[in-house]
């Protein structure tokens, strides 16, 4: 029979029913106040995840899971470090990079611009690049034959596939008239989007062989480069190949995770996210309080149903268990709507969103600002058990009260 008897759970299903009609409308906001509550305890959790998983694989496939810079602004001598980078268990891939900031110029318009040189083999492992092509191909790296322009750089100086820009760059050469700029011009192989508006404002990929005589890292001591990129099977395990990258290269290197390049941008994240989370599980406990309430009127409503109960010999913790009932009834049904209805917004969160942005006429996310043009969501299981364990205590916990007063 277990906990509850059949009498018990009769009752309380009868003492939820309107007179007239099915639930009694106390009731139904005890039901919508947990379902909403839930639902958007969901939505948000999922809409965090994704944020945080989007931009996480949009700063990794542009930096690499480790970066390695040498004592100066150049590493020299890379080839070695890169042979003994690649000993390092846990290392997926190893390859040199070279960046800079740089003046873009066509037109009369001009724009800083952060340019990005890689060997083609390693570019090519990048699918971030490679399925962002917007326009051209990125066949002008390998045959070194142009330069490829983030979209909106290329929309904002107005120049297209076959067009010509100007790189401009600080490390130029003294003369007898003064300090003279680097000046170039390139041709555009082709325009690309990375769906981050801080990169499509102002990345320009250059061909590596090009990168290195432009930023002048040819040397009598050997070529150079920025840094080396490193990318590990197990990126939980970051902390651990970073360490042993350092052990190997000694001190004269500096080794970063992208953890800790980006600490401040994820450190953000997670704040919100826990206030986020703070704040919506407060919303379900505003939802426990309505149960109370719904209860509280119960037991005035039914003070002689309750006395006939008595008189008929149910004891007192029979008539606790009853409201008891009633009220976990209240929070189960209310939980598992919510659990419907945010899988089903989060999985549709962005047909939601263009919707709304058609209807309105106005963006909701503004690219410049939010880094995003899309809202990406990923449901942890996890995290939405925790989510239903938390709701049907709150409910329970809100029944003992009432239960007590009957």
């Amino acid at each position: 029979m277990g906990i509850f008897s059949p009498v018990e759970r009769l009752l309380a299903l009868r003492y939820l029913k309107a007179r007239r009609g099915f639930i009694s409308i106390t009731t139904w906001f005890a039901i919508i106040g947990i379902t909403l509550g839930v639902a958007t305890l969901i939505l948000v959790t999922s809409l965090m995840n994704g944020i945080r998983d989007e931009m996480t694989t949009r700063f990794i496939g542009i930096d690499g899971h480790v970066t390695i810079y040498g004592p100066t602004r150049a590493l020299i001598g890379y080839d070695d470090a890169l042979a003994q980078v690649r000993k390092v268990a846990g290392i997926a891939s190893a390859t040199a990079k070279i960046s800079g900031q740089v003046m873009a110029t066509a037109g009369g318009t001009a724009i800083g611009a952060q340019a990005l040189a890689m060997p083609w083999d390693a570019l090519q492992e990048r699918s971030l690049f490679t399925t962002g092509v917007t326009a051209g191909t990125l066949e002008g790296l390998r045959d070194e034959t142009g330069v490829v322009l983030g979209e909106r750089l290329a929309r904002n100086l107005r120049v297209g596939v076959g067009d010509t820009v100007t790189l401009i760059s600080p490390q130029g050469r003294s003369t007898i008239a003064g300090f003279v700029p680097r000046m170039k011009t390139y041709t555009v192989a082709a325009t690309i989007k990375l769906g981050m508006h801080e990169f499509d404002g102002s990345l320009i990929l250059m061909p590596f062989a090009e990168a290195q005589n432009y930023f002048l890292l040819v040397t009598p001591e050997g070529d150079g480069v920025s840094n080396l990129e490193i990318m590990v099977h197990d990126v939980n395990a970051v902390d651990a190949v970073r360490s042993a990258i350092q052990n190997r290269l000694g001190d004269s290197v500096r080794v970063f995770d992208w953890q800790q390049t980006n600490a401040s941008v994820f450190a953000a994240l997670k704040v919100q996210r826990n206030v986020m989370v703070i704040i919506l599980a407060l919303i379900i406990l505003v939802a426990a309080f309505n149960i109370i309430s719904s209860l509280v009127m119960l037991v005035k409503e039914k003070g002689r149903d309750i006395a006939v109960l008595r008189t008929m010999g149910a004891t007192r913790g029979s008539i606790m268990r009853i409201f008891i009932v009633a009220g976990t009834l209240i929070g189960a049904v209310g939980t598992v709507a919510g659990v419907g209805l945010g899988l089903i917004l989060a999985a549709n969160i962005e047909a939601i969103h263009q919707w709304v942005e058609k209807i309105s006429g106005q963006p909701i996310l503004i690219e410049n600002i939010y880094f995003l043009s899309s809202l990406p969501t990923k449901t942890d299981p996890k995290e939405v058990v925790a989510i239903i364990l938390l709701a049907l205590l709150l409910s329970f916990m809100a029944t003992i009260y009432p239960a007590r007063r009957a």
